[in-house]
């Protein structure tokens, strides 16, 4: 879970993984310097992925929880929706029969594997991440290990 300004849950440079090889040492001083600043950053700053799945390798202490089963996962989805549904900036984001189809959407995807992501307006300019990431291992990023273990 995430909640902050939006102006910087825009940074997407800082969501990403830096690329694999680093720009030429000789090339433009500005992208040798974002370059480094993307891979030092990217790892441990609490933004949220632009990939859900890269959740994986930020530190343990981002992880809000762990569950064994897909429903007890939802179950906290669905309980920091409804947290926060008095807060989001669109109307029918409050509805509680569209908050209880996330749940159940969320349960079923988990199930078979899938990771979850949802991204909510709040009061300007806020912005709610919430995502579930299976880590059993992941879909996405079967060669990444599970944070907590």
């Amino acid at each position: 879970m995430w909640t902050g300004p939006k102006q910087r849950f825009d940074d997407e440079a800082l969501r990403r993984p830096p690329y694999p090889s680093p720009p030429p040492a000789d090339g433009r001083t500005d992208l040798v310097q974002r370059y480094k600043e993307v891979k030092a950053e990217f790892p441990v700053v609490d933004l949220p992925p632009l990939e859900t799945a890269y959740w994986l390798i930020k530190p343990r202490e981002l992880v809000r929880d762990t569950w064994d089963e897909p429903k007890e996962a939802a179950q906290w989805l669905g309980e920091q929706l409804i947290g926060y549904a008095p807060r989001f900036a669109s109307v029918s984001d409050r509805d509680s029969t569209r908050l209880a189809m996330l749940v159940g959407s969320a349960a079923e995807r988990l199930g078979w594997g899938g990771d979850v992501a949802h991204g909510f307006y709040l009061e300007r300019p806020s912005f709610l991440s919430l995502a579930l990431v299976g880590c059993s291992p992941n879909r996405a990023l079967p060669e990444v290990d599970c944070p907590l273990r």
